[in-house]
């Protein structure tokens, strides 16, 4: 059996098979405290990320950080307003993109797929360290391209809001009843045996 999880997860989610609970306890919540993050414990989430499966091993990602009040003014530039309502007490902001070609110069077909799943091992490796992370795709990516001078070779994919967890009432009213894990279809749902849409 999964191992016991806290309250607010186990009300909204509850795994059909066994599974190790790090995967039902890291959702996306929107309440950050400006409380800063030791860069020890932000090197190891970037650690995790560099372990993430890479298709030919290029290892695609590449993650711009700021940290410090000026950088992050940078990135508010650029991330939507109902977005930066929400992340701008963040006190980490990473762009994640990724390199677009192969070594030989033609188009990497697993870029945008290398460059998810090494997001996905940094949020794990945040919530083993108690911290928050939450990706968002609200922002002016042309705008962030500029802003940081970022190659036309390179995708920009998520920005990222990383920082320990806030109360719920300090967010604006309209993100109150949205602070919860939120559900997920069942297994049946998106896996199929053989044939697309023939379920297992």
């Amino acid at each position: 059996m999964t191992a016991s999880l806290p309250n607010e997860v186990e009300t909204h989610r509850q795994p059909d098979h066994e599974i190790n609970p790090q995967f039902l306890t890291r959702w996306s919540p929107r309440s950050f405290t400006n409380q800063e993050v030791p860069e020890d414990v932000l090197l190891s989430l970037f650690e995790a990320a560099r372990w993430a499966p890479s298709g030919s091993n290029l290892q695609p990602w590449h993650f711009i950080v700021a940290r410090t009040e000026e950088q992050r003014a940078k990135f508010h530039r650029f991330i939507v307003p109902a977005n930066l309502e929400w992340c701008e007490k963040a006190p980490v902001l990473a762009l994640l993109v990724s390199y677009t070609k192969t070594p030989k110069g033609g188009d990497s077909p697993s870029h945008a797929f290398d460059a998810g799943t090494a997001w996905g091992y940094l949020a794990l490796e945040a919530n083993n360290q108690g911290l928050i992370t939450h990706a968002m795709g609200g922002f002016d990516h042309q705008l962030a391209r500029e802003t940081l001078q970022i190659p036309d070779d390179y995708q920009t994919h998520a920005v990222i809001a990383i920082g320990h967890r806030g109360p719920v009432d300090a967010l604006p009213e309209r993100f109150q009843e949205r602070e919860v894990p939120s559900p997920r279809r069942p297994v049946s749902e998106f896996v199929y045996e053989g044939t697309f849409g023939q379920s297992l």
